[in-house]
């Protein structure tokens, strides 16, 4: 009996998400930034500061400027989306530790811009316990940061911003009397991104919304990637799909048709499609400035070859089996190591790899059909910031931590070691995984994966 075909979901009004939940039900609250805020400065300890900038604008050309994304560790720590705003976290200070400078409301700038925030509603709205005008920072912040021990920013991130730093501590030393200049200088993304690696139930409730997004995208996709279409014909309706649940897209998405699917950043989608081909598709959503990354590989004609079939088997037993090591306890590692494994056998039964599945593991000779990683962190950026390694060690899983197990098999066109019948097919399965308490939560479970039930998707097309 044939698996019945997932059925993509209706699209949602604006302003709404996944399944019609409303975007703003899935807001993270001003209390658990205030939260993040607190934390953060008990960490750094009551003789420092934390310093903290918006993105700037980016220019695409001429006066064109590319959508805005906020810095995710502002982001992170505020919640306020416009540019030209800095935060100032003071541990102890009697007239309020979270200051923010940012714009002051403008009618002319507005007319042309829409509406900006302000102070007053970074205070009222925000929670932040003060607010200035950005323009005014030259002459408050200079006078906050006197006294400190040591500052906590982002070196070498924004140029702009380092000189803006350095022009402050030249400020207090021309003090009359010479003022207190904190001696350190130290990177705040060691105490800010371990805290960012936990997700919150709020963070995972926006992480699941955004997976879900990403399935319907690329259950959409699917409906329309048949012979003759072009690759960004494909492009176009993952990115549709996002717009109109209210979200954005991650990064920009592969869709790579043929030997496309062996380059592992493939960008140009620009092919054609062509029946007997498999077509890989790489594309996550953002929600709010959380991300997901899904990955599904599929036959254009609706049915894998013996060969294309053979090769999706071992990628999709691999996935498997690296997603059953995401629990806590487990190495960050363990998937991959999982992973390797299984592909290795793969290829050595399949005749691709002389010899057996240890040797292949012990030469690494499988890396030439599988040069990658297994995963990464997932959070706010696509490739979320985290360490992998502690003391030397593949960091431990631990609850509410979110990773991609991501496995493939690149087989290069012209490679002639291998028999022509394998060349240049491409496979990669990614879903996103959350650590639980007793195991893992794939966030991205309803995009299906199993071959009978893609080849069933298809033939309902």
């Amino acid at each position: 009996m044939k698996p019945s075909a997932p059925k993509l979901a209706a699209i949602g009004s604006a302003g709404f998400g996944a399944g019609g939940v409303s975007l703003a039900s899935l807001a993270i609250t001003p209390e658990e930034f205030a939260s993040r805020r607190r934390q953060l400065m008990q960490m750094a300890g009551d003789d420092a500061v934390m310093l903290v900038a918006a993105a700037p604008e980016r220019m695409r050309n001429a006066d064109a400027a590319w959508p805005y994304r906020q810095d995710s560790d502002f982001h992170y720590l505020t919640g306020f989306p416009e540019p030209e705003a800095v935060l100032a976290l003071l541990p102890g200070r009697q007239h309020g530790e979270a200051v923010l400078f940012c714009r002051e409301r403008d009618p002319t700038h507005e007319r042309w811009h829409g509406e900006s925030i302000g102070t007053d509603r970074a205070v009222a709205e925000f929670g932040m316990d003060d607010a200035f005008p950005i323009e005014d920072i030259d002459d408050i912040l200079p006078g906050m940061i006197e006294g400190r021990a040591r500052v906590y920013c982002h070196f070498g991130s924004e140029p702009e911003f380092d000189a803006r730093l350095l022009g402050w501590m030249r400020r207090l030393r021309q003090l009359r009397g010479g003022g207190v200049v904190p001696k350190e200088f130290v990177a705040l993304g060691h105490l800010l991104h371990d805290l960012r690696l936990y997700k919150s139930r709020a963070e995972l409730k926006l992480m699941r919304a955004s997976a879900s997004i990403a399935v319907d995208a690329h259950l959409a996709a699917l409906q329309i990637a048949v012979s003759g279409r072009r690759e960004y014909e494909v492009e176009a309706e993952l990115l549709s799909v996002m717009r109109s649940r209210g979200a954005v897209s991650a990064f920009a998405p592969t869709v790579a048709s043929g030997v496309n699917a062996c380059v592992m950043h493939y960008q140009s989608n620009r092919a054609a499609l062509r029946d007997g081909e498999l077509l890989l598709i790489d594309a996550g959503a953002e929600l709010d400035c959380y991300a997901s990354d899904i990955s599904r590989t599929f036959p254009i004609g609706g049915r894998y070859s013996r060969e294309q079939r053979a090769l999706y088997e071992v990628v999709l037993a691999a996935q498997l089996a690296a997603i059953d090591e995401v629990r806590p306890g487990h190495p960050f590692n363990a998937p991959h190591v999982a992973a390797v494994r299984v592909l290795a056998e793969g290829l050595c039964e399949l005749g691709l790899l002389k010899g057996s599945a240890d040797a292949a593991i012990a030469d690494e000779s499988y890396k030439r059909f599988f040069p990658a990683k297994t995963g990464h962190w997932l959070g706010m950026d696509v490739h979320d910031v985290g360490d992998y390694r502690v003391g030397g060690e593949s960091r431990v899983l631990e609850p509410d931590m979110v990773l991609t197990v991501e496995p493939g098999l690149y087989i290069p066109p012209d490679d002639r070691s291998v028999a022509e019948r394998w060349r240049g097919i491409g496979i990669r399965i990614e879903d996103d995984v959350a650590v639980t308490r007793d195991g893992n939560e794939v966030l991205t479970e309803r995009m299906p994966k199993e071959a009978e039930a893609i080849e069933a998707l298809l033939a309902a097309r």
